[in-house]
C-alpha cells in the first residue's frame, strides 16, 4: 500500500531556493547603471588614447575613426616642443613633496586626536572637520596675498610654496579619515610597546603606523589623485611658466591650438597627464579597497 504523499510547501518569498523577483530587477538595474557608467568613463579615455596617434586632419575629419597610421611624433612634440616633460617633472616634485608631507603630518595629528585625551581634543578635531567645508574659491585671494607678503621672501611661483599650500589643502580630510582609522586599531599592542619601554614616538612609527598601512595607502591615493589634478591653486599661485604643472601646461596647449592646430600633440599630452594616475590606481586598487573596508570589519 502506497504511503500518502506529503504536500509540497507553497512557494513564498521566505522559502529557501525561491528567488524573489524584486532582487532580480534590482540586480539588472544596478548592473545597467554600472555598464552605463563604465561606458561614460571608458569611451572618452579610449577616444583620447587613439586620437593621440592621429594627426590633426584625421582628428577633425574622422574623429571616431581608428588611426590608419600611427603618428608617434605627436608624443615627441608634446614632450619636447610643448614642454610636457618639464611640466611632468614639476608636477612630480610638487605632488611627491606634498603627498609625503600630508601623510606624515596628517597621520601624526590623527594619532594624537584618536588616542590621547586632553583639553580641546574635540575642538581641534572639529576644526579639521570644518576645514573640509570651506570651498577653495573663498581662500584663493587671501592665500595669494599671504604667500606674496610672506616674511622674508615671496612664496609665489616656488616649489615649496605650492607644496605647503597642497599640504594645508589636503590635511583636513586626511586627519578626518585617519582619526577614524586609528580608533579601530587595538590599544593592547600600543600598551604592550609602552610597557616594554618604547617611547610614544617609537610606538607610533614602529608599531601603530605599520598597522595603519591600509588606511595610509587609501588616503595617500586620494591625496595623490586630488593634488595631481589640481588646477585652480597652481593657476593662481604659480604664474611662472618654467614652474608650470601639468594641468597648467595642458590648458596652455589647448589655448595654443587655435593658432597651431596640433591636436594630436594635445591628445598625447592628455594621455601623458593621465597615465600616472591610472597606473597608481591600478597598482594599489586592492589596497584602496582594503583600507576603505577594514574599519568596518574590525
Amino acid at each position: 500500500m502506497a504511503s500518502p504523499r506529503t504536500p509540497r510547501p507553497s512557494a513564498g518569498p521566505g522559502r529557501p531556493g525561491v528567488r524573489p523577483s524584486g532582487g532580480g530587477v534590482l540586480n539588472v538595474f544596478s548592473h545597467g547603471i554600472l555598464v552605463l557608467w563604465a561606458l561614460m568613463v571608458g569611451v572618452p579615455l579610449l577616444w583620447v588614447l587613439w586620437s593621440a596617434f592621429k594627426d590633426s586632419s584625421g582628428i577633425l575629419t574622422d574623429p571616431w575613426g581608428l588611426p590608419t597610421v600611427l603618428h608617434w611624433e605627436n608624443w615627441s612634440n608634446a614632450w619636447n616642443e610643448a614642454n610636457m616633460g618639464r611640466y611632468f617633472v614639476n608636477t612630480a616634485i610638487v605632488v611627491g613633496g606634498s603627498v609625503t608631507g600630508t601623510m606624515v603630518l596628517g597621520s601624526m595629528a590623527a594619532y594624537v586626536l584618536a588616542r590621547f585625551t586632553f583639553p580641546g581634543n574635540r575642538f581641534v578635531y572639529y576644526l579639521f572637520v570644518a576645514g573640509m567645508s570651506f570651498p577653495v574659491f573663498m581662500l584663493v585671494i587671501p592665500l595669494f596675498f599671504v604667500m606674496r607678503d610672506f616674511p622674508g621672501t615671496s612664496l609665489l611661483a616656488t616649489y615649496h610654496g605650492l607644496i605647503l599650500v597642497y599640504i594645508a589643502y589636503s590635511l583636513p580630510f586626511t586627519v578626518f579619515f585617519m582619526t577614524a582609522f586609528f580608533r579601530t586599531l587595538p590599544t593592547s599592542v600600543a600598551e604592550a610597546a609602552l610597557i616594554d619601554g618604547a617611547s610614544h614616538t617609537r610606538t607610533f612609527f614602529q608599531v601603530m603606523l605599520p598597522m595603519a598601512k591600509p588606511g595610509l595607502i587609501s588616503i595617500g591615493i586620494f591625496n595623490f589623485l586630488g593634488q595631481w589634478n589640481q588646477y585652480l591653486l597652481p593657476m593662481v599661485l604659480n604664474q611662472q611658466e618654467d614652474k608650470y604643472v601639468l594641468t597648467q601646461g595642458l590648458a596652455m596647449i589647448a589655448l595654443q591650438q587655435g593658432y597651431e592646430n596640433d591636436w594630436g600633440a594635445l591628445m598625447a599630452g592628455m594621455v601623458i597627464a593621465m597615465l600616472p594616475v591610472l597606473v597608481v590606481y591600478a597598482v594599489f586598487q586592492r589596497q584602496v579597497q582594503a583600507g576603505l573596508t577594514s574599519g568596518a570589519l574590525k
